[in-house]
């Protein structure tokens, strides 16, 4: 990468498309609404925005991350390829099967989500090979030429190969992909031991599958983006940000989209930890909130929280078990359907519900002006005079804050007989107190006290909200970051080159195999750091191997991390031991008498992390000068009192604002409610604490 010229970060998300472009030490950004149709225009033109604020052309760009919502979304509403799966005889269903659990116990109307490739497009091959990675019935290449013929007279797009223990031994997958990619030219095909190596059918297939869904799709549109940048003048490398917080390449993007499906989230995460390390933050809460969805992520130690597999696409009011397992790796969050642009409505009980469905971009909230007539969490936030109708998005686009009374008013207030003030507090406090147990649920099922943690807050809508949810979650202490506006396209300037390879190769410790251990992290090893030096060759390497391990008999593992080195027979009691401490950490005390195993393991490699300076915090020194103030709804008090208004850019360290405020900039604005007071410190964040702290 030339860190010499400009590097630029750039987050596709649901409404806003946002760029930020570090050159010389400086951050510039901005946010465009995103381009629906064509994603990359609102890329160059958030990108010529930014360059042109620092007087530079396009050729003087060295570097540009990418990370978007365009895989996830295609999953979300099915607009992906026609797409056949391929499997074992015998398994044609497990996808639709999925799991003896449900997500609801008690509604006996309960609708599972319908598979993602329909079973019309569900293919069979009599093949088998058995857990131990024996081949039991081999395959038939007569019959896979035969499939070859039906799935060219299907006309698909997209092939996805998944064979039962193919994680074992792939090799009648590659065969397949071989006959296919020779009888059908041009056919995107994903198999299963490459896209997610691992145990469990169910969740392995989903994957496969999703890659294949998507994998067309990303193709094309990654291809017209790295067209377009060159058209424009940036002749520089595209790299794209993984679900995992790592940079991979275009190349290796395009092969493997599902692991672009939380790249935004993961940017974000990424600009947290970073902070969380500035402030020397052990235990900090992300809170990223945009146009479309808020994410909160718990960051201890400066690292946010990682897992091997996650949901997308959940159907029922956003519970687990209810959407479509994906297994990658990827940084642990939890996501709600409540961003700027979640549309409000009152249900048949009289209640107030916010999203999950949102107004996005086109035709974005009623006080935009382009045709949405749908009462969003930012129509509601305009009323309650958190938002300047005339300086929204740097004064880029006009708020008509007629629209927002009027569908507030005919589609909450009417339905409740409250005016549209009463509405607008209504519909924020359902979103605050949606985020707030969300944010609960996510501390209780880690084992978490938010009480002992700060909030670092970002997205365009998350500084509006921060302090409001602080008070209901009884946190003290709360950041907003410079650039938080556009805080995942920061985070993904961040990022390392890393990828992070998972393989299931199952280890019992009383008969511990050094040899398949040392064997399995070798392969690892290597394909790990493929990639890494796939987007720097000279990249300096560094490696963390963890192992997934559970008590013989259990239906969950827990991650161990292990050394990297070669392995004695005799290695496997220590192995234990580390497994039996962990548990304990997890679970209290470890289980006498059982034997345990190692059931899958993880291996991730990354060029240095970034390193952050220390920043020593500036005690409040005297207030800032308030050359405007206006009525604004505070939440605690119950009613509109005069709110000082303040230019972030004028505020010099030490200085502090008391709540009630709105501190203003260009990308997002900070409410502080009452109960806070916001301190500016050395490197620009803003220091909100409690009064009474």
């Amino acid at each position: 990468m030339d860190n010499q010229k400009a590097r630029i970060g750039v987050d596709i998300g649901g409404t806003f498309t946002d760029v930020a472009m570090e050159y010389q030490g400086k951050i510039f950004s901005t946010k465009v609404l995103t381009n629906y149709t064509a994603p990359e225009a609102a890329i160059i033109e958030g990108i010529a925005g930014v360059l042109s604020d620092a007087s530079l052309p396009f050729s003087e760009v060295g570097t540009i991350i990418h990370g978007t919502t365009l895989a996830t979304n295609s999953l979300i509403e099915r607009r992906g390829a026609k797409t056949a799966f391929v499997t074992t005889r015998g398994f044609r269903d497990v996808i639709e099967m999925r799991t003896e659990n449900r997500f609801e116990l008690y509604d006996l109307n309960i609708v599972l989500p319908p598979a993602l490739i329909p079973r019309r497009d569900r293919l069979v091959v009599d093949e088998r090979v058995g857990s131990d990675g024996e081949i039991l019935k081999t395959l038939d290449e007569a019959e896979v030429a035969a499939l070859a013929a039906s799935i060219k007279a299907g006309e698909y797009e997209s092939v996805a190969i998944g064979f039962m223990h193919s994680y074992v031994n792939d090799i009648h997958e590659k065969k397949v992909r071989d006959i296919l990619a020779s009888e059908i030219p041009g056919i995107s095909i994903s198999i299963s031991s490459e896209v997610s190596p691992q145990m469990r059918e169910f969740q392995r297939f989903n994957t496969v599958c999703a890659n294949a869904y998507v994998k067309p799709l990303m193709a094309s549109y990654l291809n017209r983006l790295v067209d377009k940048l060159r058209q424009a003048g940036a002749h520089c490398p595209v790299f794209m940000i993984h679900s995992g917080g790592g940079i991979i390449t275009v190349d290796s993007a395009a092969e493997f989209p599902v692991r672009l499906l939380e790249s935004g989230p993961a940017g974000g995460a990424i600009f947290a930890a970073e902070v969380a390390k500035r402030y020397g933050l052990d235990r900090v809460l992300s809170y990223d909130m945009g146009g479309t969805t808020a994410k909160i992520c718990l960051i201890d130690d400066a690292t946010p929280k990682t897992a091997k597999t996650f949901e997308v696409a959940r159907t029922y009011r956003f519970k687990k078990g209810s959407g479509m397992p994906i297994s990658i790796p990827v940084i642990e969050m939890i996501e709600i359907g409540a961003g700027g642009g979640s549309i409000a409505s009152v249900d048949g009980m009289k209640q107030i519900r916010v999203g999950p469905h949102s107004a996005a971009s086109e035709p974005g909230p009623a006080c935009y002006g382009r045709g949405g007539d749908r009462p969003t969490v930012t129509d509601a936030d305009l009323l309650l005079g958190r938002l300047d109708a005339d300086n929204f998005a740097g004064g880029s686009i006009k708020l008509r804050s007629d629209n927002s009374k009027s569908a507030l008013s005919r589609e909450v207030g009417a339905k409740l007989s409250i005016d549209e003030n009463a509405a607008a507090f209504g519909v924020c406090e359902v979103v605050d107190e949606s985020m707030a147990n969300a944010a609960r649920m996510h501390a209780v099922e880690n084992g978490k006290e938010l009480a002992e943690y700060s909030m670092i807050a970002f997205g365009g809508a998350a500084p509006l909200h921060a302090s409001r949810l602080c008070e209901k979650l009884g946190m003290k202490e709360l950041l907003i970051p410079p650039g938080a506006g556009v805080g995942s396209a920061i985070g993904f300037l961040r990022a390392p080159i890393a990828f992070e390879s998972v393989r299931s190769a199952y280890v019992r410790f009383a008969r511990f195999e050094a040899g398949k251990v040392n064997s399995v992290l070798k392969e690892l090893q290597e394909e790990a750091t493929r990639f890494v030096h796939a987007a720097d060759p000279n990249a300096e390497v560094e490696m963390e191997c963890t192992a997934y391990v559970r008590y013989v008999g259990q239906g969950w593992e827990i991650p161990v991390i292990v050394e990297i080195r070669d392995y004695a027979e005799n290695d496997g009691a220590s192995l234990r031991q580390q497994f039996e401490d962990a548990y304990a950490a997890y679970f209290g005390r470890a289980i006498d008498g059982l034997d345990a195993e190692i059931i899958s393991w993880s291996l991730r490699a990354s060029s240095p992390i970034h390193e952050a300076q220390p920043v020593r915090r500036a005690s409040r020194t005297h207030a800032a000068k308030v050359p405007t103030r206006r009525e604004m709804f505070d939440a605690r008090a119950g009613k509109y009192l005069p709110a000082d208004i303040v230019e972030r850019t004028e505020l010099k360290v030490g200085e502090y604002v008391s709540g009630p405020a709105a501190i203003v900039e260009r990308e997002t604005t900070t409410i502080i409610s009452s109960s806070y007071e916001a301190i500016m410190q050395p490197d620009g964040c803003l220091l909100v604490t409690a009064k009474n702290a």
